[in-house]
């Protein structure tokens, strides 16, 4: 499966560009997104899409200083 979160000259998509972009969040998002909620004491929306959830995963991590 191709991964549609890059285009075809390598460079990253912005996530409301994916193909797939409004398909469930991934378990591995909903995952990551319980870590980093755990961090910074944020709670994270229910039925996120993969690219929500991509743009919420982005938005934590520089919360949590992971950037």
């Amino acid at each position: 499966m191709a991964d549609d979160s890059v285009n075809d000259n390598g460079a990253q998509k912005p996530p409301q560009d994916w193909k797939t972009g409004d398909d469930p969040a991934t378990p591995a998002q909903q995952s990551h997104l319980e870590s980093l909620a755990q961090q910074t004491d944020e709670s994270i929306p229910d039925n996120l899409s993969k690219a929500e959830a991509s743009e919420k995963i982005d938005e934590l991590r520089n919360k949590a200083g992971l950037e």
